[in-house]
């Protein structure tokens, strides 16, 4: 008995020193070498470094917060702008890397990190909730598009170790702090924001290899898990009213992905809470069928606007990693594709069903 379970200590010890990793799509080698003329990089975005104090566009709204407030969201757009450049920048610029091999697109991507790296950007410790969820919103965006490149096999940020450190630290500061802004909530007040603040957590526990906030990710996928009820409804969204099935929609892109970057590591995330991501996806899915459930539980026509955009429904494509999809899920999973979100780092089906975009051309 000793010597088996010797051996079992010694496997385990093996897999986490070979360090954490992200699904195999992000693996993918640069598709062709560039040729013809590198586009121009445009300069930096100003690196953020004042109070993360925005207004929100839900102000003045009821508890709902489901009324958009169009003047507090031309001001919350104003003064965010130069963060969310640099987040759909530097999406576009690790896709089309990766697609053309221009290398004028790696560069700039690192020149714009590396800006507001050195800056300390998006660390200040003064902040609303609205601020807080731009820094750990930023952190997704940035840190999981930035694993494209790091765990390419064309090793794309080899003569750039310096500058990646740089980088990867910058990272690891701010997943540190999202962790702190999203720590210790009272069940009530968990939604998706704290989803994808996990998810902005587990892309850059895989970029830096941090274990403890590999962890903390999937410790809050299980607080999401358990809140999701006998229905599929998570009860916190339901209080969105006539928004409450778009926001159940919302919270599943950061949740199939942690539940896949988990799994990649060896942390099998699918059964828990009695098969809680399957229930709610299987939740969202009959209620985009058909709102009428969400509006007789919420008591409000359901605001199908968001629902209307394809890549809304990303999560499909991590999701359909984790299970076996149906014919009828694939068929409309696919009319959608390629499915392409900042948020999650840019193509996602890219990496998770990359023949499917090969099909597309």
């Amino acid at each position: 008995m000793l010597p088996a379970l010797l051996g079992l200590s010694l496997l385990a010890g093996a897999v986490q020193a070979a360090g954490l990793k992200p699904p195999q799509g992000y693996y993918a080698a640069i598709e062709k070498v560039a040729s013809g003329e590198p586009q121009k990089c445009s300069a930096a975005p100003t690196p953020y470094t004042a109070k993360l104090v925005f207004r929100s566009k839900y102000e003045g709204s009821d508890s709902a917060r489901a009324t958009l407030n169009r003047e507090s969201e031309k001001a919350f757009r104003e003064k965010t702008e130069d963060i969310t450049t640099l987040e759909r920048g530097i999406s576009k610029q690790v896709m089309r890397y990766m697609r053309d091999g221009q290398q004028q697109d790696l560069q700039c991507t690192i020149q714009w990190l590396s800006a507001w790296a050195q800056a300390d950007a998006l660390l200040s410790t003064d902040y609303n909730h609205t601020g807080k969820s731009m820094r750990k919103w930023a952190l997704g965006s940035l840190s999981s598009a930035w694993l494209r490149l790091k765990f390419s096999e064309s090793q794309p940020l080899a003569p750039y170790a310096q500058q990646s450190q740089l980088i990867e630290s910058w990272f690891a500061k701010l997943a540190e702090q999202t962790v702190k802004d999203w720590s210790n909530l009272p069940l009530k007040q968990i939604n998706n924001h704290s989803y994808w603040a996990a998810w902005s957590v587990m892309a850059t526990a895989v970029v830096t290899d941090r274990r403890d906030l590999f962890d903390w990710s999937v410790q809050q996928f299980q607080v999401a898990a358990g809140q999701v009820d006998a229905g599929g409804y998570l009860p916190n969204e339901m209080k969105r009213e006539q928004r409450a099935l778009a926001y159940h929609n919302y919270a599943l892109p950061p949740l199939a992905m942690i539940a896949a970057f988990a799994q990649a590591n060896g942390v099998d995330l699918r059964e828990d809470h009695d098969h809680a991501l399957r229930r709610l996806a299987e939740r969202v899915m009959a209620g985009v069928d058909d709102p009428d459930e969400f509006a007789d539980k919420s008591g409000e026509d359901q605001d199908m606007t968001d629902l209307k955009k394809d890549s809304k429904f990303s999560w499909l494509e991590p999701y359909c990693t984790l299970y076996r999809c149906s014919a009828e899920t694939l068929k409309w999973k696919q009319s959608m594709q390629p499915f392409k979100t900042f948020r999650l780092g840019g193509d996602v089906t890219r990496v998770f069903d990359p023949k499917a975009e090969a099909k597309k051309g």
